[in-house]
């Protein structure tokens, strides 16, 4: 079978790609580059031992969107990553946040009903449940209001593909993960933001390494033991491993319903100053850091009871927090190694 992963060369559509060509899906990838490298497809395929069709695209353009299906007429299921996703961004520019998350979707669920592509994995979030009342949340836990244009898109878009799975010929599956951090195992992919890093550990690697002089932590003022926000953090590879489940699970016709939804986490919530002090303990880094201003849209605590995911799709993680930081660490002094051969 054939698998369309939209922002294929982004941090969790490369990972997932990996893990589809190890279970012997072939993978088309389509990715617009606008926070990711081309080069991607190609450590992909060094990875695999095989080549990656990598097409350079926009969602928003429903034509080019549309001759990627002509092309590949055998792609019988989508995983859908194509989106902006950065929380505080999204409180600064929410109009692009709607714009670009929101067509993009709209438009690729129009071109696979033209198509006969009937499979589609979507990349949800935690986000969607707000600032939960209880925790873990589990998938019976309310989708309350968003607190950020970001979480809102990702709201939306599962209303979207809901109503568009009870009308169609759709089977879909919402993935709502936590916070994905790490590396693969190989150091050839891993997180790679452009610009000053929006996520935590990516910008705890840049800092270990020099290429930022501390670390913000955004605020020490939270409902929390230690003051700053708690988040369940999760390995990309394990993320990545998922998402191949939840496209088994549709094309056996395993699923119970037209859409479902799955939380995916570890169940464990994690604070900045702990994830930072693995790192340093794991690494044997010091990470200067210092505290900042709350940054608006950010919740105090939230973390995953994914015992549904467990049971559903067989799924479980496997890798912990020591594989995760230093998997990221990996990956940092890899960039930087090349950067200086350069």
């Amino acid at each position: 079978m054939k698998i369309l992963v939209t922002g294929g060369t982004g941090y969790i559509g490369s990972h997932t790609a990996v893990e589809l060509l190890k279970a012997g899906f072939d993978v088309v990838l389509v990715d617009n580059l606008s926070n990711s490298y081309k080069w991607i497809a190609d450590r992909i395929g060094r990875i695999c031992d095989c080549k990656v069709p990598f097409i350079q695209a926009d969602l928003r353009d429903k034509g080019s969107l549309s001759k990627v299906f002509t092309d590949h007429r055998d792609i019988s299921g989508v995983i859908h990553f194509a989106a902006m996703k950065a929380v505080g961004e999204s409180m600064q520019i929410p109009l692009q946040y709607y714009q670009n998350n929101l067509i993009s979707l709209m438009n690729l669920l129009e071109v696979m009903q033209e198509k006969g592509a009937e499979h589609l994995v979507f990349s949800s979030s935690c986000t969607v449940y707000g600032a939960a009342e209880k925790l873990p949340v589990d998938e019976s836990s309310p989708v309350l209001e968003a607190l950020s244009p970001y979480g809102n898109t990702k709201r939306i878009s599962e209303e979207i593909i809901r109503d568009s799975s009870a009308t169609t010929s759709l089977k879909s599956i919402s993935l709502r993960y936590f916070n994905p951090v790490g590396a693969h195992k190989s150091a050839l992919i891993g997180e790679l933001p452009m610009g000053v890093p929006n996520n935590l550990m990516p910008y705890i690697t840049q800092t270990a390494i020099g290429k930022r002089d501390f670390l913000r932590v955004f605020g020490n003022d939270y409902p929390t033991p230690d003051g700053t926000p708690i988040r369940d953090y999760i390995h990309v590879t394990d993320l990545a491993k998922a998402h191949v489940k939840a496209i088994q699970r549709m094309t056996v016709g395993e699923q119970k319903n037209d859409w479902e939804v799955f939380n995916l986490g570890t169940g464990k919530g994690y604070s900045v100053l702990e994830i930072i002090s693995a790192f340093e303990k794991a690494t044997g880094v010091k990470v200067p850091w210092k505290f900042m201003e709350r940054r608006s849209g950010d919740i105090a605590a939230i973390w995953a009871d994914a015992s549904l995911a467990n049971r559903e799709l067989n799924w479980k993680t496997e890798l912990d927090l020591q594989d995760m930081v230093i998997s990221a660490w990996e990956w940092e002094k890899g960039q930087d190694k090349l950067k200086r051969q350069k």
